[in-house]
């Protein structure tokens, strides 16, 4: 079998039993197993989920990061290795993202003793729900680490494609719940109440002047409503509606103000109509902020091995390495992956041909970072 045989089988198998957040215990046993049956020194940390190990000796020590979980969504790839379990799937690519680390592993194991120092393997659970980063960090997996890296594949690129950009990358993703508690009232008559679907209505539309009216045309921010309930039957006008959504932003001072212009147009809009209105708001991920001079040691490497490099864009979504970069410097980069079908949506299908050289790729970067002062 060959190297790339070996991580494509890895793959499909991980991709076949898929696991959600703080749930990776077969997923684990797994990783342990292949890594332990390479020869690779696992780390007695004190993990319900995930594995850490490492290579090499000496002081110095470089980080590769994967992610093992999955999501709650029922596969139609279609694919010929499809989920075994039900409602549950691996669209995000982490099995991909395991299976290149995997592989960088593995060729470090073969470099050991040409390595400058130690490489330190995450394989972190619960990415998904942004929690796995501060367990691995409390668990003390980023002790004595100079440096780490991360990957994503990205569905939008072509296969041999890699992106990264130093400074903020990933955003800060919060999430927000408005309470709308009107007076219900007869359909047939409204004046005698106080409109909550109306009122909720009202609240939408304002919200979505806070990016267009109140925030810097320049910086980038994302307000969305995403549900709305209210209401049980056609003939009554509800007491209550309950809106929730998403913010997202790059840096912490936008944030900020977004977070206030809600609560401020929810208290106007509360006042106007004579009805309560009641903000919650959730921080989730931060903004993934790279360090600049290894995002631009990790993009020169890559151009160095063949990739067709570029400066990525921002992205709106979250990634949990944010929270491993607030402690230490780093570099997360994106590789393409070419699907049809973008993350998490029940096809999502990634070219396998990029995991290869995304291992061959890792292993080189972790190898070179140790030389780097």
């Amino acid at each position: 079998m060959t190297f790339a045989e070996q991580l494509i089988n890895w793959r499909r198998e991980l991709h076949q039993n898929p696991e959600l957040s703080g749930q990776e215990v077969a997923t684990t046993t797994r990783i342990r197993h292949w890594l332990e049956s390479a020869g690779l020194r696992l780390l007695p940390y004190p993990l319900a989920t995930g594995v850490v190990a490492e290579v090499g000796q000496g002081e110095k020590v470089i980080a590769l990061r994967a992610d093992i979980d999955a999501l709650p969504i029922q596969e139609t790839s279609g694919v010929a290795f499809s989920s075994h379990n039900d409602g549950v799937m691996h669209a995000c690519g982490h099995d991909v993202h395991s299976s290149v680390i995997l592989g960088a592993a593995l060729l470090l194991k073969e470099r050991e003793a040409h390595l400058s120092g130690r490489v330190r393997l995450l394989f972190q659970p619960a990415e998904e729900n942004f929690t796995g980063a501060k367990a691995l960090i409390k668990a003390g997996a980023l002790e004595n680490v100079s440096a780490i890296f991360g990957m994503h594949n990205e569905p939008g690129l072509p296969v041999g494609t890699f992106a990264t950009r130093g400074g903020a990358f990933y955003a800060n993703v919060d999430r927000f719940v408005l309470r709308v508690r009107g007076k219900g009232a007869h359909a047939a008559r409204p004046h005698e109440g106080k409109d909550a679907i109306v009122i909720a209505s009202q609240l939408v539309l304002a919200l979505q002047t806070i990016a267009s009216r109140n925030v810097d045309t320049l910086d980038s921010v994302i307000v969305s409503v995403t549900r709305i309930q209210g209401g049980n039957t056609w003939n009554v006008l509800p007491e209550s509606v309950e809106l929730e959504g998403t913010v997202r932003t790059h840096r912490n001072e936008i944030q900020q103000q977004v977070e206030k212009r809600i609560s401020e147009i929810a208290a106007g809009l509360a006042s106007a109509f004579g009805a309560h209105i009641e903000v919650e708001w959730f921080n989730g991920p931060i903004t993934l902020i790279n360090d600049d001079k290894w995002a631009a040691f990790a993009m020169q490497l890559a151009q160095r091995v063949g990739y067709r490099t570029q400066t990525s864009e921002l992205h709106m979504g979250g990634e949990d390495f944010a929270v491993y970069l607030q402690t230490i410097p780093g570099a997360f980069v994106s590789i393409g992956s070419a699907s049809e079908y973008g993350l998490h949506h029940s096809a999502f299908n990634p070219d396998e041909a990029l995991i290869e050289d995304a291992a061959r790729y890792f292993a080189t970067l972790a190898e070179q970072a140790l030389l780097e002062k």
